[in-house]
């Protein structure tokens, strides 16, 4: 394409290239720094994939690739199945929409390392031994981290079981093969030729990313997503270094970093490691039978009237959402109660913990999409020191995040846990539809403690009864 323009116009090609590099990588930095504050997210999300856009064209273009028709055709394909998807799919299933862009990310990067070996051909061999080793390395993540996201996103939609699915020594198992992929890619640094050695590395590595999540919870997705969305990064950049692309290098490396930067702070707020996570096979209890162990516990229920006027009458309400308000799609009529209650003169706070829902950030976009102001949006370290001046907890499909049994049971699979403090409230109301446990599998405490009360239903159709009963207060 290039040899068809003027000479003094190539000669500026190389640097309009670079200079549209720098504008990427600067509109990535700006973008994730952007995405740290639900105030800025959106816009964040935007320039970021401006500067995605930008450096898929110029690399395009720079590497003669392609022609511009394909460009464009790719352009307006895949942007047609983007904009589809974010304006069709619920926000319940976005958790799964991210771990299948997780996977398709990670399947593009050994893509590319595939691309540039089968297009090498016999001059493979002439490619240095660093440009092999991250060839082997991006195929070895991305071809773990596209298999292993399906998976994810099998648990979360509940095509696969949600329970971890182990065998015995599979952890070892799974050791024996991450060590013979390396020994492998080795090999294939030596022997370069040998194609059986390429697809081996491939095939084990697609089969890794099978048995690294299925031993995982599926309460334990959010973590992984996050994880797996550091993998897609890092092999990235491995197909950065494959294609000699700085760009994809580091904005690779910049989604890696903050990929495992959010990992790691997941991990601190269930003060559980990240080697527990992917090797600890926890959560999926008989949820059935640890219902039944606690029928005989009294507890109080509670009626939408009772709540309204608890509420009503209080000075400050605090909500607890969890993945269940999700699940009921009762964001809209949450926000319809809690706009009733501030016309009433009622204080009204969300508490969010780091790992409600079923992906980083899930209740926060779920709440942002029904308005609710960001100020009222309080993370566990904010939202603690002011439950014991709270009158009414309202907790919306939570669970295992507010046990207290985190505080004061040494003997609890989530002992240590940091929660949300809400049993030192005045008073609790839990939304649910039964006494089934959490991903942990346990009884929560708080179910039969004098201060709080059941009210058992689905959650939109409770949040409407409600809705009405403050209104005919208002009457």
């Amino acid at each position: 394409m290039s040899h068809l323009l003027p000479e003094a116009v190539q000669s500026m090609i190389p640097v309009f290239i670079q200079i549209s590099y720098l504008v990427a990588m600067a509109l990535f930095i700006i973008g994730i720094k952007r995405l740290s504050s639900p105030a800025t997210a959106r816009r964040g999300n935007q320039l970021a994939a401006t500067g995605m856009l930008i450096g898929l064209v110029v690399t395009l273009f720079d590497r003669q690739i392609i022609s511009f028709e394909l460009i464009i055709a790719g352009l307006i394909i895949g942007g047609t199945i983007g904009a589809v998807a974010a304006r069709t799919v619920a926000m319940t299933s976005m958790p799964q929409m991210v771990a299948i862009y997780n996977g398709f990310g990670g399947g593009a990067s050994a893509l590319v390392a595939w691309g540039e070996f089968a297009r090498a051909g016999d001059g493979v061999v002439t490619w240095a031994g660093q440009d092999l080793t991250t060839a082997g390395l991006g195929i070895l993540i991305g071809s773990l981290t596209f298999t292993g996201s399906f998976v994810a996103y099998g648990k979360l939609q509940g095509i696969v079981s949600g329970r971890p699915i182990t065998f015995p020594l599979q952890n070892y198992f799974n050791l024996l093969i991450t060590l013979a992929i390396l020994v492998l890619i080795g090999l294939f640094v030596i022997d370069p030729l040998n194609s059986h050695l390429f697809w081996l590395i491939f095939g084990l590595s697609l089969f890794l990313g099978l048995l690294t999540v299925l031993p995982i919870g599926g309460a334990d997705m959010p973590v992984v997503i996050s994880l797996l969305n550091s993998y897609s990064g890092i092999a990235a950049s491995m197909a950065g270094f494959v294609i000699n692309n700085n760009l994809l290098i580091i904005s690779g490396a910049l989604v890696g970093a903050a990929g495992l930067i959010l990992t790691n702070i997941m991990c601190q707020a269930m003060d559980r490691t990240l080697g527990n996570v992917l090797f600890g096979a926890f959560g999926g209890g008989d949820e059935t039978q640890a219902a039944e162990e606690t029928t005989d516990k009294s507890l109080r229920k509670t009626f939408a009237e009772d709540v309204a006027i608890q509420c009503a009458y209080a000075k400050k309400v605090v909500i607890v959402p969890g993945y269940g308000l999700a699940v009921a799609q009762a964001q809209h009529t949450l926000k319809e109660v809690a706009d009733s209650l501030e016309e009433r003169g009622v204080t009204i706070k969300y508490g969010i913990h780091p790992v409600a829902g079923r992906m980083p950030g899930h209740m926060n976009v779920l709440l942002a999409e029904a308005d609710v102001p960001y100020d009222q949006l309080l993370d566990m370290e904010e939202i603690n020191p002011e439950f014991k001046t709270t009158d009414v907890v309202l907790i919306i499909g939570a669970n295992d995040v507010v046990n207290p049994a985190a505080k004061s049971n040494p003997g609890s699979p989530i002992y240590g846990m940091p929660i949300l403090n809400v049993d030192e409230a005045k008073q609790t109301i839990f939304f649910k539809r039964s006494l089934s446990p959490g991903f942990s599998g346990i009884d929560n405490e708080l179910f039969y403690a004098e201060t709080n009360q059941m009210f058992f239903g689905d959650a939109k159709e409770s949040l409407q009864k409600l809705a009405r009963a403050i209104k005919e207060l208002e009457d």
